[in-house]
């Protein structure tokens, strides 16, 4: 996925609606931008009441409107639910590409579960994106993105790669297997409902340990390679699309980012980090529900092998901050030193349960990604954070502004990630893909629901645990 392409537009977006005479004349305060009731996609009555308890008890009537409209973005504007032959079934879009990401998609309703035990309904959406999920994966594991319709041919049917109908981009990423197991597996643990965790579930349990395997390159490169026509060297890999080599170690090779964009040195550290816990959580429910333990050993000694292979190669001695962890490795000693905006990234490991806060690599790793030693770490007048290749130079992500005060212990980095996100919206009341260091009205992506949700969220969180930091 190139979303390079929305930068002009929605700058330009932006741009129009500051100087429509409209907004000239008489700009309300906190306008009215989220979508009427009846265009919203999905109500849930758990949400709603969430949204009415946080306006009336967080006094800051800009972070009330902020949470109005980010935190149900994915309900009002991306899901289609409905029962196939029986079983729920739930396709959600990103926002303006019409297309499910596994990743995305998971993240997307990620926020949602805590909510699930007071909403029957909203529980049933969110099996259905598990159902979807699982059908996803049996079709193409290496996949990365879907359409809603198994039969449409997309716009990457050119992609030098086994493309099939239904397939919107086949770009692999350890992360698009690991985020339906992080959902799948808290939805059990929340509901303790086991409907979903079929034979067909556990079919795609199978075909996710046999990727990951499959991608350890031990037995040669594999059958995934990926090569496409474009100007852009972060949407292909060399080597006759099979990446640059590896030494094979016992790590997973990721042939893409959680950005979409390509890696450099194909053992993705944050990926394999996710990934060790995603394998043990889905040995867990294949021991509890399938009864199956052959398999169930087979996941959990994969995930020891991935995490003793990453205390080994993942772990350098960085010359200010002592030793830290690496983006991307290749099991010979080369590294990449730095952090990109997208989940996983190294910054967001504790928010997916990957790594304890507390763990001291980590903390030296967190101190250097937020700061100028890291290539993509971003400061200007507007606000500071860690963008990445995929949109290019001085452009900060929300979303790694939130995964930042999402994994934060002190009140004063929570805050102060709370007021850039509430000063950075370009006034839209909606969190961006993107936006330039000193001018948030530079932005990418009007309408992306993941970096909206994510940011209520986080909202949601804060007022939980520290209200105070909202005043």
């Amino acid at each position: 996925m190139n979303r390079r392409i929305f930068l002009q537009n929605t700058a330009l977006l932006g741009a129009a609606y500051y100087a429509s005479p409209a907004w000239a004349a008489s700009p309300p305060a906190f306008p009215t931008v989220r979508p009427a009731l009846a265009t919203r996609k999905f109500r849930s009555k758990a949400v709603e009441s969430a949204i009415a308890e946080f306006k009336k008890k967080v006094k800051d009537p800009e972070l009330g409107w902020l949470f109005e409209n980010c935190f149900p973005s994915t309900l009002d504007t991306t899901v289609t639910y409905a029962l196939r032959d029986g079983r729920p079934d739930t396709y959600v879009i990103t926002g303006d590409i019409d297309a499910m990401w596994l990743r995305d998609s998971s993240a997307q309703v990620w926020p949602y579960l805590q909510f699930v035990g007071r909403d029957a309904e909203l529980r049933q959406l969110v099996a259905g994106v598990i159902n979807r999920q699982t059908r996803c994966i049996i079709k193409d594991p290496y996949a990365n993105a879907f359409y809603g319709d198994a039969t449409k041919v997309g716009e990457w049917k050119t992609d030098r790669t086994a493309m099939q109908p239904g397939v919107h981009e086949r770009k692999w990423e350890i992360d698009s297997l690991c985020y339906p197991i992080r959902l799948a597996y808290h939805y059990w643990k929340t509901t303790n409902d086991a409907a979903p965790f079929d034979a067909q579930w556990q079919q795609a349990v199978q075909a996710t340990l046999q990727t990951f395997r499959a991608q350890q390159r031990k037995d040669g490169r594999g059958p995934y390679h990926f090569q496409r026509n474009t100007t852009n060297a972060t949407d292909t890999q060399p080597m006759s699309g099979y990446g640059y080599p590896v030494h094979p170690v016992g790590l997973i090779c990721s042939a893409f980012r959680p950005s979409d964009d390509a890696t450099l040195y194909s053992f993705l550290v944050p990926s394999n980090f996710f990934a060790v816990t995603s394998l043990r959580q889905a040995a867990e429910m294949m021991t509890a529900l399938a009864k199956d333990a052959k398999t169930a050993g087979e996941l959990g000694a994969l995930a020891d092998e991935v995490e003793a292979a990453l205390r080994q190669y993942a772990v350098v001695d960085h010359p200010q901050h002592g030793k830290i962890y690496a983006y991307e490795v290749d099991g010979f000693g080369s590294q990449v030193l730095m952090d990109d905006a997208n989940v996983p990234s190294l910054v967001a490991l504790p928010y997916l349960g990957a790594l304890p806060a507390t763990d001291p690599v980590y903390q030296n790793t967190r101190k250097f990604l937020l700061s100028s030693a890291n290539p993509f770490f971003f400061k200007g007048t507007a606000a500071e954070g860690i963008g990445g290749p995929h949109v290019g130079q001085d452009m900060i992500w929300p979303i790694a502004i939130t995964t930042r005060g999402l994994t934060s212990t002190d009140d004063a980095e929570i805050r102060a990630c709370v007021q850039a996100l509430k000063t950075t919206h370009a006034g839209t009341g909606y969190m961006h893909e993107s936006f330039n260091k000193d001018d948030p009205k530079k932005f990418t992506r009007a309408w992306f629901a993941w970096a909206n949700t994510i940011f209520g969220e986080f909202l949601w969180k804060v007022y939980q645990e520290k209200p105070q930091l909202l005043t």
